[in-house]
């Protein structure tokens, strides 16, 4: 029989965790209810500082700032200090890393299907994803686990235990570096990122009383590098390097790669994951049927993905809008697409990481 609850426990003080910082940074210029504002410059490049500190690597330096503030967005960041202090990375782990809808969600879905395909049979309907979310199968480390926890108890979990993160590798705790686990990056090209991410925090603004950033404020910040998990360059950056330098260790995954042959790209993820899908799996189908199963359309009819809220304040249905490949022409212009082009040259210069084929006007 199909399960009706997730299988990762969810302790109390986890369903009581607040909503991410990002859905305050690029949504409103100012707030009473947080330390950072965004209207005077100089409020700015202060907010800026903060949020790019995210991907320095020296976090411990910053952990007494982070500390003197009790409410609010920064709890994100005791999140992730809490993480790297205390998180023990198993060797059997798996983590899940991406920036803010780069396709999180999908990736959880289907990484979390296809290591426990063992376990039901989607052909029966037997899948935990039509009765949980994503994010309740695959917990995130610093916005779920160790947010409000700084010693949670993770050992009831089943191994392989498979956890989500959003901040660059240095930030990653060593733990997560030197045990041995599984590493697998998703990375969408920056345009259908920045849009997607802009009208996830538009559906779920806390302060509905605020005005929200006009687009090109939005844009340009982005550009600039503020944002609460640090500049999109180094991000991806840091994630391709190490997949470079540990191919056994770390998949980088490209969301448009997997648009386009999701079969071939299921059976490379299963493969990196030292689960492959056998022969006789693959003739019966079984590849195709965990790819219907997560398919971004299936996931978003169903009933726990429509309704509902996450963490009590983010809507379930916020998750999942469109998930198509180029509809950042819908809504930015050829110059904002040429400013991050450009930016793509100068930062990704000589690594080998391009995304020539999305960006285009």
């Amino acid at each position: 029989m199909a399960t009706t609850t997730p299988i990762y426990p969810l302790s109390s003080s986890l369903k009581q965790r607040v909503p991410p910082l990002t859905t305050s940074i690029l949504n409103c210029p100012s707030s009473s209810r947080f330390p950072i504002h965004f209207i005077a410059p100089n409020l700015c490049r202060k907010q800026s500082n903060f949020a790019v500190s995210m991907a320095s690597s020296d976090l411990q330096t910053n952990a007494s700032v982070f500390a003197d503030h009790k409410d609010g967005p920064v709890g994100d960041f005791r999140g992730v200090l809490s993480t790297q202090n205390n998180f023990k990375a198993h060797e059997t782990d798996i983590i899940l890393a991406t920036m803010p809808k780069a396709g999180t969600t999908w990736l959880k879905a289907l990484t979390f299907s296809i290591v426990n395909r063992h376990l039901y049979d989607y052909s029966l309907n037997e899948s935990p994803l039509l009765s949980s979310t994503s994010h309740d199968l695959v917990p995130f480390l610093e916005l779920d686990i160790y947010r409000n926890d700084e010693n949670p108890d993770l050992q009831s979990i089943p191994s392989p235990r498979i956890f989500a993160t959003h901040v660059p590798y240095r930030v990653l705790p060593d733990s997560i570096k030197e045990s041995g686990c599984k590493i697998i990056y998703i990375c969408r090209n920056p345009l259908d990122q920045f849009i997607s991410h802009r009208h996830f925090l538009l559906k779920n603004r806390l302060q509905p009383e605020e005005e929200p950033l006009s687009l090109d404020e939005a844009f340009e910040m982005y550009c600039n590098g503020v944002h609460p998990f640090g500049p999109f360059w180094d991000h991806m950056l840091g994630f391709w390097n190490a997949s470079l330098e540990k191919p056994d260790r770390v998949l980088f995954v490209k969301y448009e790669e997997l648009k386009e042959d999701i079969v071939s790209s299921l059976k490379k993820m299963a493969e990196f994951m030292g689960v492959p899908f056998s022969a006789e799996e693959e003739k019966r189908g079984g590849v195709e049927e965990i790819a219907r199963l997560c398919s971004i359309k299936n996931l978003k009819s169903l009933n726990v993905n429509k309704k509902g809220n996450w963490n009590g304040i983010i809507e379930n249905s916020s998750f999942y809008r469109k998930g198509e490949v180029g509809d950042w022409k819908n809504h930015l212009s050829p110059s904002m697409a040429d400013r991050v082009d450009k930016i793509l040259e100068e930062k990704l210069s000589g690594c080998g990481l391009t995304f020539k084929n999305y960006i285009k006007v």
